[in-house]
């Protein structure tokens, strides 16, 4: 975890009627000092739309060699790549080589439209990478339910995501900008 991190605990039980996986994760998750809200919530978002019993919250922001999130086979490859934000072309070639499949979750809205309008003819070789962009509307709503502790409720169905939180609701919609072959 990185110095100075504020921990977080989080009981996640994600319900996705897509991929028929209903489980509930008991996350530790370290927010950097530099990470903010939104980008802790988009980070558990992600965990959520790729759970599986052996993906991993990464030491993430503070390690440059490492996604945000992985999943790593018995053998120890690399079989799932998540990265959040707006990485370069050079980063994202590395990840390909690296996993199996690469997923980025952009997001902050005219920045990340930006982003991928220079980015995205050059992502056309990558057959293993998925991009997804959360709109600015939507991860601004999740940074508001972050706190410490945190029983969060996740429902994908058709490719909507509800999450909740007690009493809030946030509604996101994916908009898949490449998806992988």
């Amino acid at each position: 975890m990185a110095q100075n991190a504020t921990i977080y605990k989080v009981e996640l039980s994600v319900s996705d009627m897509d991929r028929h996986y209903y489980e509930t994760h008991k996350l530790t998750v370290a927010k950097h000092p530099s990470e903010t809200d939104e980008r802790l919530m988009v980070r558990i978002v992600a965990f959520a739309l790729n759970a599986h019993e052996n993906l991993e919250m990464t030491k993430g922001i503070s390690t440059d060699d490492e996604p945000d999130i992985w999943q790593k086979s018995l053998d120890g490859a690399l079989d799932v790549w998540v990265a959040l934000g707006l990485p370069s072309e050079k980063v994202l070639r590395q990840s390909c080589s690296k996993a199996g499949r690469v997923i980025v979750y952009p997001y902050g809205g005219r920045t990340a439209d930006v982003w991928w309008d220079k980015i995205k003819g050059s992502t056309t070789r990558f057959e293993n990478l998925q991009v997804i962009n959360f709109s600015e509307q939507d991860t601004s709503a999740l940074a508001k339910l972050a706190s410490r502790a945190m029983r969060l409720q996740v429902n994908i169905q058709d490719g909507a995501v509800m999450v909740s939180l007690g009493d809030h609701i946030v509604n996101i919609t994916p908009h898949q900008w490449k998806s992988a072959a």
